[in-house]
């Protein structure tokens, strides 16, 4: 009796929510599961929150001009009504008095099949109930977060996944590159979503080149073999020297539909009367991979669905550079980090003549994105600078000019963030140096506030922040004016090339990529951009880059999105016996009280603009103090100014 209770329920709750949705994209959303967020906790004046899981189901029109971007959709399977079918996971947190909410669905565009605004505003999140919505900053503001499955070879357990249809009949080499860190046979996580057609084929190859930029070297087929994506050399591999497996696969999935998925989720929750999750605005945000995923969605056009009704009201791409994902091709491999080959033409938003190509186009002013432009943040760190190429989104693709961002856009670089933070207190993995510890989701916070504002009544959000070459805030590599003692300068860094871009006949890839870079201070800090008080009134040098260590070899090249930390010394004997250029911690400052007031004197101007949130100011100077007592050991001493 109770099992019919319970199966009874779950089909009332399908049938409550979900609507009739004839002649839609979204063909049917089934909710199977339904229950309180963080055990029913309350989230400030909004109150609490339920989760819904299920299904989206849809039915896309493939003669749809809108879908004639999606590559290989004409071998998709069709319906007995012509329309090529497909479905993804969806999960949806929502207040559970919609009137409490603020009207604002937020799209979290899952990276790898798990949410990344929960952890940027709210994190960390954890798997727990308890943790699954952080400190609860998105949920209190009463935003309704959905999520929605996007990306094929999404595996691990409890990923957001799309099940994307076959390009059947089609055969072909599937190929990726990794860089290892010891001779083990590797699992190639980027071919995780192909098996190979025939392991011993003859038209498998591996590749091995010593160093970035350097020639390839075919490896005899004899000394390696292949086991589902997991290739095994004789001998073992060479730490740090880049590796390239390609091998033959069949009948790859359409991996462009998750761009559909996305765009056709999100009419349904702007335009279904009746549908579980009902929103005024919509928002787009991902990091990282997903912030090149969201650069791509516009740039293919997706913010137009098929009925050419704008989708998002504004997006967010965190953390994405220059780059793309390799999504929306065929042999699609969304995982990969893409160090070398990230950035393709065209980098900026406005359409500009390709000196290399001559091709003319924009990620925003071409024929399939000019239409529906939303309101558009780009926020990154360092990183993007060093790794993938950020400073072309804002120059002339040649990197020898500013250009002006247009009005619908703010550009905010986080000064001396590196793209994956490491922890607190500081601890070196795999790079020459420590960890960069920076905490982003200050800024974050303030940002998407800002753009609350701005979608819902049309406030004005802070300037754009970030380094120009005009006022020589923005340098080529080779002059950047960095001397840090015991960390290999990145001046001779090596900066890539363009990718490929399917949608140009001329791309120019494989054409070298200038490097341009933010210059920095006497402490090898950016001297422009978002300083957050930890790099204004700093106690350490932060960057965006830190090269491999010696134990995983490659130490030429960078350890992908890394960053490192350099403290300053304690006291000037200290800084003199190493050599150090850098005034000491004891030489900047009088004592650790007047260390904090300074830090506090340099978060009020930017909470005054709108870069922090006054809310958070405390947590700032918290993290400051714990930060001087770690590295001058005397928690409550005062330290005499040393001159």
């Amino acid at each position: 009796m109770k099992r019919l209770l319970f199966h009874v329920a779950r089909v009332l709750v399908v049938l409550l929510v979900v609507p009739p949705l004839a002649g839609a994209e979204v063909s049917r959303v089934d909710i199977t599961s339904r229950r309180d967020v963080a055990g029913g906790r309350s989230f400030g004046s909004v109150g609490p929150y339920e989760r819904l899981a299920g299904r989206i189901f849809f039915a896309i029109d493939p003669a749809s001009k809108r879908n004639q971007v999606i590559a290989d959709l004409d071998k998709a399977p069709r319906s007995a009504q012509g329309a090529v079918e497909f479905s993804a996971d969806i999960a949806i947190f929502r207040p559970r008095d919609p009137a409490r909410g603020n009207g604002i669905a937020l799209f979290d565009i899952v990276n790898r099949g798990g949410t990344v605004a929960l952890n940027v505003f709210s994190g960390p999140v954890t798997n727990t109930p308890e943790g699954e919505a952080g400190d609860g900053f998105l949920l209190a503001r009463g935003y309704t977060i959905v999520q929605v499955g996007w990306e094929f070879d999404a595996r691990r357990e409890g990923a957001i996944r799309i099940d994307a249809p076959p390009a059947t009949g089609v055969t072909g080499l599937v190929r990726a590159r990794f860089i290892p860190n010891n001779r083990d046979a590797a699992t190639v996580g980027d071919l995780v979503g192909y098996m190979p057609a025939e392991p011993n084929s003859p038209q498998n190859t591996l590749r091995v080149r010593t160093v970035l930029g350097a020639a390839w070297t075919t490896v005899p087929r004899d000394r390696w073999t292949l086991a589902g994506n997991t290739v095994t050399l004789a001998g073992g591999f060479e730490a740090g020297q880049t590796y390239e497996i390609a091998y033959l696969a069949t009948n790859p999935p359409v991996a462009g539909l998750g761009f559909a998925a996305v765009r056709d989720a999100a009419a349904w929750v702007r335009n279904t009367p009746g549908a579980a999750v009902s929103a005024k605005y919509l928002l787009a945000f991902g990091s990282s991979q997903t912030g090149r995923w969201v650069r791509d969605f516009l740039y293919e056009g997706f913010n137009s669905d098929e009925r050419n009704r704008q989708v998002f009201d504004a997006v967010m791409p965190h953390l994405a550079g220059g780059g793309g994902v390799v999504l929306d091709e065929r042999w699609s491999t969304p995982t990969s980090l893409l160090m070398e080959t990230a950035t393709h033409f065209p980098f900026a938003d406005a359409r500009m003549r390709d000196p290399v190509t001559g091709v003319e186009e924009g990620l925003l002013e071409n024929p399939r994105a000019a239409e529906h432009q939303p309101k558009i943040f780009y926020t990154y760190s360092d990183t993007e600078y060093w790794e993938r190429s950020v400073a072309l989104t804002h120059t002339t693709p040649d990197g020898s000019k500013d250009i002006t961002p247009p009005a619908n856009v703010r550009l905010y670089h986080l000064a001396g963030a590196p793209h994956n933070s490491g922890p607190f207190p500081p601890a070196r993995a795999n790079g020459e140096a420590t960890d960069n510890p920076y905490e982003k989701r200050w800024a974050m916070r303030a940002l998407l506030v800002a753009m609350e504002k701005w979608m819902r009544d049309g406030t004005p959000p802070p300037p754009s922040r970030y380094s120009r070459l005009q006022d020589g805030t923005l340098v080529r590599a080779r002059d950047l004016a960095f001397a840090v003692p015991g960390v290999s300068s990145p001046r001779a860094a090596y900066a890539g090339v363009r990718g490929t871009n399917r949608l140009l006949s001329r791309d120019g890839a494989g054409a070298p990529l200038p490097l341009l870079v933010p210059q920095v201070d006497r402490d090898g800090n950016p001297k422009a951009g978002l300083r957050m008080p930890d790099v204004a009134v700093p106690l350490a040098t932060y960057t965006g880059w830190n090269f491999r260590n010696a134990r995983i070899g490659g130490t030429e090249q960078f350890f992908p999105l890394a960053g490192a930390y350099v403290p300053f010394a304690a006291t000037r004997t200290d800084r003199e016996r190493t050599g150090d250029p850098r005034p000491s911690i004891g030489e900047r400052y009088q004592s650790r009280e007047q260390y904090l007031k300074q830090v506090q004197d340099a978060a009020a101007p930017l909470v005054k603009d709108g870069y922090l949130l006054a809310d958070d100011v405390a947590a700032i100077v918290a993290r400051a103090g714990e930060h001087w007592d770690l590295l001058t050991r005397r928690p409550t001493t005062t330290a005499r100014a040393e001159r």
